[in-house]
């Protein structure tokens, strides 16, 4: 579990940036796809009807999953490398140990 920490910790600072700075513009482009989506499908405009709707909604979730999947695996790439720095600066060189012994 103590290999996994910086990982998980930098997964989390990576959702949080996510929802701090790139929810909205995720629901935005998201909700884009989805009226062309919805237009190609059932032509334009697009009426305010049950199934172009779902089609929105679908292409929004589809945007925030798919950005904060983005923003966690990003933060937990950068956790994981700063726990290996971070673990490389903590040990002392082999010949340090052999002398102390």
């Amino acid at each position: 579990m103590n290999k996994k920490l910086p990982s998980l910790v930098g997964a989390g600072v990576g959702l949080a940036l996510f929802l701090a700075i790139a929810l909205l513009p995720a629901m935005l482009y998201g909700g884009y796809a989805g009226v062309l989506l919805a237009g190609g499908i059932f032509g334009t405009p697009v009426a305010p009807t049950l199934l172009p709707r779902i089609l929105i909604v679908f292409g929004m979730v589809m945007g925030v999953v798919g950005v904060g999947s983005l923003f966690a695996v990003a933060g937990a790439v950068a956790g994981a490398a700063v726990g290996a720095l971070t673990a490389l600066a903590g040990r002392k060189p082999v010949a340090q140990e052999q002398a102390s012994r």
